[in-house]
């Protein structure tokens, strides 16, 4: 009997499309082997040493700006802590006091308990955490003497201000609860940032470690001959001053006279806080960079100038986008010595000037507090410059 089964055909059959089974399975094995091969070299690229100097110098900054915060919440940590404290010392001493009202009222109470001038019930009420409802009544008000009615408006004000004040305790301890975790939340983000740049440098090779030096060194000579620049435009300012001055005296020698005298106390004051917040800047030149740092043995950016001017009197505030505001903003080209030099758009960087376009500041962790040009970042970081005093 003949077989009702077709006879396979024959031929020559290009390999692997005989089936759809076995073309799916070939170009399967194809896409990932020309996956794989794709996949060696990006595995292998590693960003350039440029992008890993910007990458760090931005988490750097990224801390200084978690810094600011972290010293914000801290302030306001120990202020609030300060204000809970308080409120509840005077919960305290209102609560004795409450508690004084309430024995005067219990004697009273138990004293026409005693003589029969009262029925009872009348201590209960008298001893009752509201026992100005019951007074009001006129059968018993009637009763009480002068003296007693005072103790009774005593108790019912201390006990209303004694709730006020619990009340206000309580929305204390919320807020520094708030606090205490915005600060708990600042502090992580520093470490991270601080972790992520330590992480990036210590994958360097020695040779791009150097490579990054000499960057660092071209960046700096650069900044150097901008303050140098700088120093030579405020020089020929300043002579154009002069000879404006020495002309208008010469001219009006009575006129002169008095403008000197009411302009000259003014700059004589500033420079003389100034010279005395440069001298203690100074004096912690070498002293290193610490996130969160006032001193003595460590600062960071805003903690050395704040420091600074403290020493000359002047009170300034803790964090750099407060300290931008205390004070008076001029061009960088009128620039004393004394004042505050603030960088980048969101102010997390600041330093203070010394003269001929340099400064002294507290650069970043790893570093020590040092003198340096105020373009140390390039003249698109400069933010702002401010007099504070």
């Amino acid at each position: 009997m003949a077989s009702h089964r077709k006879s396979r055909p024959t031929g020559t059959r290009v390999a692997g499309i005989r089936t759809p089974a076995l073309a799916t399975a070939a170009l399967t094995s194809v896409a990932l082997l020309s996956q794989s091969a794709n996949a060696a070299p990006e595995a292998d690229e590693k960003p350039s040493l440029e992008e890993v100097e910007k990458k760090v110098g931005d988490l750097y900054r990224q801390a200084e700006s978690a810094t600011d915060k972290y010293n914000a919440a801290k302030e306001k940590t120990a202020k609030q802590r300060k204000r809970v404290d308080t409120l509840l010392d005077d919960v305290a001493q209102r609560t004795q006091k409450l508690n004084e009202a309430r024995e005067e009222l219990g004697s009273f109470a138990a004293a026409q308990y005693r003589t029969g001038a009262s029925a009872p019930d009348t201590a209960t009420f008298l001893l009752a955490d509201t026992p100005q409802d019951y007074f009001d009544q006129t059968q018993l008000m009637d009763r009480m003497t002068g003296r007693q009615k005072v103790a009774v408006d005593d108790y019912v004000t201390q006990q209303s201000e004694t709730m006020k004040k619990r009340q206000e305790a309580t929305e204390s301890l919320t807020t520094l609860t708030e606090s205490q975790s915005d600060l708990k939340t600042a502090k992580a983000t520093v470490q991270r940032k601080l972790a992520d740049a330590r992480r990036l440098l210590s994958q360097l090779t020695a040779e791009e470690k150097a490579r990054l030096a000499a960057i660092e060194k071209q960046k700096q000579q650069e900044a150097a001959r901008k303050a140098a620049e700088l120093a030579r435009e405020q020089a020929a300012q300043q002579q154009a001053q002069d000879q404006a001055t020495q002309q208008h005296e010469s001219g009006s020698p009575a006129s002169g006279s008095g403008t000197s005298s009411s302009t000259a106390p003014a700059d004589s004051s500033y420079a003389t806080k100034a010279e005395k917040a440069l001298a203690f800047a100074r004096a912690q030149i070498g002293k290193p960079y610490v996130w969160g740092a006032v001193g003595p043995g460590s600062y960071d950016c805003s903690g050395l100038t704040q420091a600074a001017w403290k020493a000359a009197g002047v009170t300034l505030p803790r964090t750099t986008y407060d300290q931008v505001n205390a004070g008076t903003t001029v061009p960088l080209s009128q620039a004393q010595p004394g004042d505050l030099v603030f960088f980048y758009d969101d102010v997390t960087h600041v330093g203070m000037y010394i003269g001929n376009g340099m400064m002294i500041h507290a650069p970043k962790p790893g570093t020590y507090v040092r003198e340096e040009s105020v373009y140390y970042d390039g003249e698109s970081a400069i933010h702002s410059v401010v007099r504070p005093a």
